[in-house]
């Protein structure tokens, strides 16, 4: 239905069915499932793998160091992606290396 908007999942406030960010709070994916980075299926807080590919939904939180679910942010406010200081591609903190150009991650080993 156009004009229909749905709430923030981080902050309760209205947004447009299109919104790729809460235009109140400014986080992404303001509602509707949450995606394995992976494959896309729907994933819950709290699991620990995928149930379509198995990827592991727990990771490291670049900001804070914590061991935390794989969702949009950490519990400690900072999202959970990491920036190649190569090329600056924004990806998921899943691998060691860039999804676009190869360069190891920052922070890797």
């Amino acid at each position: 239905m156009p004009g229909y908007k749905h709430p923030c999942r981080y902050c309760g406030e209205l947004t447009p069915a299109d919104a790729n960010a809460c235009p109140a709070c400014g986080k992404v994916n303001p509602y509707g499932d949450l995606k394995c980075p992976k494959c896309r299926a729907s994933i819950k807080e709290g699991w620990k793998a995928c149930a379509g590919c198995g990827l592991k939904l727990e990771v490291s939180c670049p900001a804070c160091g914590k061991n935390v679910f794989f969702g949009d942010y950490c519990p400690c406010g900072a999202r959970l992606t990491v920036t190649c200081g190569a090329c600056g591609q924004e990806q998921p903190p899943l691998a060691l290396n860039c999804s676009k150009c190869g360069s190891l991650l920052k922070g890797e080993k």
